[in-house]
């Protein structure tokens, strides 16, 4: 089919589909644009592992400086934790402080990772009841111009108008599908980015026995 056919087609669904799936398809275009960008964003987040590695392999021989330098880029979210409990470690702060910071900067890594994953799962959510109500008012409207025309409407108008009605749910259920695929895909990203953080806070602890500076 050519891109005219294609066009062509595009607005007859949305003809036929009235308003509801006029809000559909805005709902597929933002939330496919949301998707790509949380894409972009959690490209590489779980990178970086062996330099933690050698940041927490270098704080256990006691060099501090090369520790230090190993994760001082930050790229990653873990990376960023990371440094942070190094530094605080290479002042002497002390553990109990020192894991209450390093958990209040990992949830706000982890906010940042999830912005808009909310948004995600609304729209997959929801989509499919727009679709259910596009789908029973133009069963509505189907059966009151049935019901005008005295029962004289023959099976292919009938047909028509069904068609059209189903139409919405279809749409409904493509644009929730992939959002709701995606959402849960990205949110079980952020929790492995979660795990890796607090086990790499973990082995750094258990190699730092004291928290006084050298």
């Amino acid at each position: 089919m050519s891109l005219s056919g294609v066009i062509d087609q595009l607005a007859t669904w949305l003809d036929a589909g009235g308003p509801v799936i006029v809000i559909l398809a805005v709902l597929s275009i933002y939330s496919l644009t949301l998707v790509i960008l949380k894409a972009v964003g959690l490209a590489g987040v779980l990178g970086g592992a062996h330099q933690r590695d050698e940041a927490i392999d270098a704080w256990r021989r006691g060099q501090r400086e090369a520790a230090l330098r190993a994760v001082a880029d930050g790229r990653r979210p873990a990376d960023r934790v990371l440094s942070a409990a190094l530094r605080a470690l290479d002042v002497g702060l002390d553990r109990e402080r020192l894991r209450l910071d390093v958990e209040r900067l990992g949830n706000v890594e982890l906010e940042r990772l999830r912005r808009h994953l909310r948004t995600l799962e609304v729209i997959a959510a929801v989509s499919p009841l727009l679709g259910l109500l596009g789908t029973v008012l133009g069963m509505i409207q189907s059966f009151q111009d049935l019901e005008l025309a005295g029962g004289a409407a023959n099976a292919s108008v009938l047909a028509g108008g069904i068609w059209q009605a189903l139409l919405t749910t279809a749409a409904g259920l493509t644009v929730a599908i992939p959002a709701a695929v995606a959402a849960n895909l990205m949110a079980a990203r952020v929790d492995h980015v979660g795990h890796v953080i607090e086990t790499d806070v973990g082995r750094l602890l258990t190699v730092a026995p004291t928290t006084t500076p050298g």
